[in-house]
């Protein structure tokens, strides 16, 4: 009877927060994260941020800089530097759709989380996005202000 592997304890979901607020979300890319084994540490421990992160294609290839993982504090040697660039793995044929989109002015490769999938591998979603203007970020909170109105308006009308 072959052995069943146990799923790997959960870790928390990183989230970018700050992407939603400052960028229009075009389309969305889920890619996995070639990462050295204190990082895959620091990382179900929850010690990173993706607040200042973004994507870059170079060479045909995708790059994710800025994102910031603490070293591990239980490693002897070779702790890793905290905000080298990763290797994003994705398919050719993704990546080349998305090359002529964020060559346009304007355009951005943002990451919107990093989390750990059901196989225990680092995934992170990236987002193809557009800066919003002062205007578009009142009218976001004005829309998301009204929703809540008519939620609540909803539960007490039950």
């Amino acid at each position: 009877m072959a052995k069943r592997r146990t799923p790997p304890p959960s870790a928390p979901r990183l989230v970018n927060r700050k992407a939603r607020h400052r960028f229009e979300i075009l389309e969305t890319l889920e890619c996995g994260v070639m990462l050295l084994g204190t990082e895959v540490k620091s990382l179900r421990a929850g010690r990173a941020s993706l607040d200042e992160s973004y994507a870059r294609i170079e060479h045909g290839e995708l790059w994710l800089i800025g994102l910031h993982i603490n070293p591990y504090e239980h490693a002897l040697v070779g702790a890793h530097e905290p905000l080298r660039r990763r290797k994003l793995l994705a398919k050719r044929r993704q990546i080349d759709k998305f090359l002529p989109k964020v060559t346009q002015k304007g355009c951005t490769l943002v990451p919107l989380a990093l989390y750990f999938n059901e196989r225990g591998l680092a995934k992170v979603e990236i987002a193809l996005a557009t800066g919003k203007t002062g205007a578009d970020k009142r009218q976001s909170l004005k829309k998301r202000e009204h929703q809540r109105e008519m939620d609540r308006a909803m539960r007490k009308g039950r």
